[in-house]
């Protein structure tokens, strides 16, 4: 390949704005250990004409949440003729909101779980789904804001507009039923799947400190489960990967229920631009499968040089 200048988008304004710089800097290293020219940006509102300053050849999109994973800044790129990587606009915009993905994803036979959207102002009057249920704002990432309501909990019954949560954040949430079991999550690069991991946090719940915080969580990859529950997990991602329009790489997050083999297992969401951090899983997943972390780095950097930057 020959060498580019790549700018890499980092850090902005959203609550996953530290995993996004260490995303970013990782990127960065790895393309110049390439001997690519990098130009790092953290993303602030002059980022356009940063952009048009420095004309890089291709873009690397390292930012998560919004706007730099919601379709946002794939439009000021669309714009400004500038090829990057992961997915367009119109799949950024769908796979960001949880209630989107759902409604293109279930029609084509992926499972996911049930529930529905909600006013935060509801929760204080009467529970939305019969307890034990998840509450989760639409469209953060990274277990951002996620609230898993028991009848042990402490949050009250119903919810106490004292007790802290995403309700207090957030004026809609989505409400799902708590699917017990274990967390399983499959990367897919271009089109191929690379493998499944378990995640076994050591606080019971995945969320965003077990996430990013070393030794708080437990990676076991390749996951230790049955063969067609860990085939299950890959054509779906797949599937979802290809329904959705990805490009990239993109990371498909289940909940799998053990008591029911294939059937109890579910997609939560579609991250269309995973964390590229030392613990994230994409490139642990590439490690598995013989991929280093530049190699992986440059995969996604070359097909983002003949995508279609309108998917």
């Amino acid at each position: 390949m020959n060498k580019l200048h790549v700018a890499v988008l980092m850090g902005g304004w959203s609550a996953e704005r530290e995993v996004s710089l260490m995303s970013g800097n990782g990127v960065a290293g790895a393309l110049e250990s390439l001997g690519h020219k990098v130009t790092r940006i953290d993303m602030d509102r002059d980022v356009a004409t940063r952009l048009a300053e420095v004309k890089p050849d291709v873009v690397f999109n390292a930012l998560h949440g919004t706007p730099g994973e919601d379709g946002t800044v794939q439009g000021m790129l669309d714009l400004m003729g500038l090829p990057y990587t992961h997915s367009g606009l119109v799949t950024s915009v769908i796979a960001i909101d949880k209630q989107l993905t759902k409604q293109a994803l279930v029609p084509h036979g992926i499972p996911m779980p049930g529930g529905r959207m909600v006013q935060s102002e509801e929760l204080y009057q009467h529970d939305p789904l019969p307890r034990p249920y998840v509450l989760k704002p639409v469209n953060e990432g990274s277990s951002v804001g996620v609230a898993i309501v028991t009848t042990e909990s402490n949050y009250g019954n119903p919810i106490s507009r004292e007790a802290k949560g995403p309700w207090q954040e957030f004026e809609e949430l989505l409400a799902e039923p708590f699917i017990r079991g274990r967390e399983l999550t499959t990367a897919v690069l271009g089109d191929q799947p690379m493998a499944v991991t378990e995640l076994k946090p050591k606080s019971g719940f995945y969320d965003y400190e077990s996430k990013y915080t070393d030794g708080l969580t437990e990676h076991v990859c390749p996951a230790d489960i049955p063969d067609d529950v860990a085939d299950a997990c890959k054509r779906i991602a797949c599937e979802a990967h290809r329904l959705l329009g990805c490009k990239g790489a993109s990371r498909s997050d289940f909940r799998w229920d053990d008591n029911q083999g294939v059937d109890g297992l579910f997609l939560l969401e579609v991250n269309t631009q995973p964390g590229m951090t030392p613990l994230s899983l994409v490139p642990e997943q590439a490690r598995y499968i013989g991929m280093s972390y530049a190699e992986l780095v440059q995969k996604i950097v070359e097909e983002a040089l003949v995508k279609d930057s309108g998917a």
